[in-house]
């Protein structure tokens, strides 16, 4: 249910559970996190998922199960920040819970215009993966970030373009491929300057 498809170092990751909107069991999960750590040779790693949603996050019954404080949600998001390649979320739809933590971890996200963003784990009675509040907080702002998370606000695509939670709106047609346009210039690029620029442009 985790696709995983190699080309010119690019490495497409692709969520295939479309009959359960995508969301991830534990076996899921880790193994998202395997490939992620995994990565560290890849040139760029593109997110997306199969269906009209892109994660609805964790599987309901493995959440209540334990799976909603599993330690792989932060590894994996550790993971993909960590990777020295450009790495896109490419957002096919809708994107919840905890699945936002990998989401927030990508250097860009682009989505589909019927997107929608929520991350309803207070309501839930389970606290957020430790690095995502930072991590959105960061983008949006601490205000917009207690919206979503304490607010519980669903906010669509325009609406998440405009705080910054996404850098761009894309046709469902052509999502995989601007992903694969966006990266162009890196794959061509040097590595080292590719990975130093990327360094240089995190915080601290």
């Amino acid at each position: 249910m985790i696709e995983l498809a190699k080309d010119g170092g690019v490495w497409t990751v692709t969520i295939n559970r479309p009959d359960k909107a995508n969301s991830l069991t534990p076996e899921m999960l880790a193994e998202l996190a395997d490939i992620a750590e995994s990565a560290t040779e890849a040139r760029a790693l593109i997110l997306t998922g199969r269906g009209k949603v892109f994660s609805a996050g964790a599987d309901l019954d493995a959440a209540r199960a334990g799976m909603a404080t599993s330690a792989d949600w932060e590894r994996l998001s550790l993971a993909i920040a960590r990777l020295p390649g450009l790495t896109i979320a490419a957002l096919n739809g809708t994107l919840a819970g905890g699945s936002t933590g990998m989401a927030l971890a990508c250097d860009l996200r682009i989505a589909v215009a019927g997107a929608k963003f929520f991350y309803p784990v207070m309501k839930l009675g389970f606290l957020p993966q430790p690095s995502d509040p930072v991590r959105m907080a960061a983008l949006i702002g601490p205000s917009r970030t207690k919206l979503i998370l304490m607010g519980g606000q669903k906010i669509d695509a325009d609406t998440a373009l405009a705080y910054g939670l996404i850098d761009r709106i894309v046709d469902a047609d052509a999502l995989v491929q601007t992903a694969h346009d966006i990266a162009a210039d890196t794959l061509a690029a040097n590595p080292a300057i590719a990975r130093q620029i990327k360094v240089m442009c995190s915080p601290g």
